[in-house]
């Protein structure tokens, strides 16, 4: 064991002992999510010292790093072998931080366009390495994808904001680039968009990501086509819309992973932006008089709403309603003293489950306490 991690340890353990709260921190890049953000309780506990690349084997699909790593670090070594995150991560640098750590990217648990194609990033997380709630290092899952029994542990710690203990090393599923990419441009208004993601969604299409955004009165649905040359093109034929071209294609679907598309740059202060999780299936939603129409994503599934803070209520009762869910994505910049939640109430079953896990993880809190509460 280096230093790096036995200090690390070392102050965790102190930490419980003492009952003193820990906030987690990578490269910042998520600060802005949460109540009161950034001004999250706790001592900061810095992973960026525990960096680097432990193995990597592209033959395999497998690569295991620790915390620390600049995302962009592995993403560089992946491109240089023609491979890839899948689920593209945010780095959402463009926010005011350095870059995102890989400890980060699984602790959030945020994937970008591709999400609804590819998987989400719980679903190529194969092994973790993590700092209990007592300081106990413990490691769980490795660098195969297997059956496993009981709680898939490296899975949990894919949106647990660091509650359930301090990552300190991961193991991820990587997959090739795919040969052949293309961009489509549909002028429709929401509902139509909508209707043609839903019938595209059950053909033989190599759907990977989609955009629909209203400017200036004109909606705008684009798609991004990835897979086998033959297969892209043949899609490109049958679905027609307006082929686009140019350099700054992929750089439009990294500003919307990252959120830099003018639709988020140009949000008011005194409007927090929400994200909606519903069903592809589900229908353009009745948002509250004087709200915007939405920026959609995931072929239907993510609602990108922004909105005053009073209008909270019913942005989660419409996403109730139409069988999703309704997260506090960023706060009003008027309203973050007042944000008591983050995420939709759970049922009193699945908040039980959630208390033992943070009760057998983390028995005294000390992780990142309020980060979601």
């Amino acid at each position: 064991m280096d230093a790096t991690l036995r200090q690390i340890i070392d102050r965790v353990r102190g930490c419980a002992d003492r009952g003193t709260a820990l906030r987690i921190c990578g490269g910042g890049t998520k600060d802005f999510f949460g109540p009161g953000a950034p001004q999250h309780a706790g001592e900061p506990l810095d992973m960026r010292p525990l960096a680097g690349i432990v193995s990597y084997e592209p033959s395999e699909l497998v690569v295991t790093a620790r915390a620390g790593t600049p995302l962009a670090e592995l993403e560089a070594l992946l491109a240089q072998h023609g491979q890839s995150l899948p689920f593209e991560p945010p780095r959402f640098a463009g926010l005011g931080s350095a870059g995102g750590t890989v400890g980060g990217m699984v602790a959030a648990g945020l994937s970008g366009p591709a999400r609804a194609s590819a998987g989400a990033v719980r679903d190529y997380v194969l092994g973790v390495q993590i700092i209990n709630g007592r300081g106990e290092l413990l490691r769980f899952g490795g660098q195969v994808m297997k059956n496993v029994a009981g709680y898939d542990v490296p899975r949990l710690m894919a949106g647990a904001w660091g509650q359930l203990g301090v990552i300190t090393e991961v193991s991820l599923k990587v997959l090739p680039v795919p040969p052949a990419e293309a961009t489509l441009r549909f002028d429709c208004d929401q509902a139509e968009a909508l209707r043609r993601l839903h019938a595209w969604g059950g053909q033989p299409l190599p759907l990977n990501a989609s955009c629909w955004v209203e400017d200036d009165g004109q909606g705008r649905l684009y798609v991004r086509l990835r897979g086998a040359r033959a297969a892209v093109q043949a899609a490109c034929r049958s679905m027609g819309g307006a082929l686009q071209q140019g350099p700054g294609v992929p750089g439009d679907w990294n500003a919307c992973r990252d959120q830099r598309l003018p639709w988020f740059t140009a949000r008011a202060p005194d409007h927090a932006l929400w994200r909606l999780s519903v069903p592809q299936t589900a229908p353009v939603l009745p948002l509250p008089a004087g709200v915007a129409p939405p920026l959609v994503e995931w072929h239907g599934g993510l609602r990108w709403v922004q909105a005053p803070p009073d209008a909270g209520d019913a942005l989660r009762a419409l996403a109730a309603q139409a069988g999703g869910s309704a997260t506090l994505f960023i706060a009003a910049s008027a309203g973050k003293s007042g944000v008591k939640a983050v995420f939709d109430a759970y049922p009193e079953p699945l908040a039980a489950i959630h208390l033992r896990l943070r009760q057998a993880f983390d028995p005294a809190g000390i992780f990142n306490p309020g980060r979601l509460v």
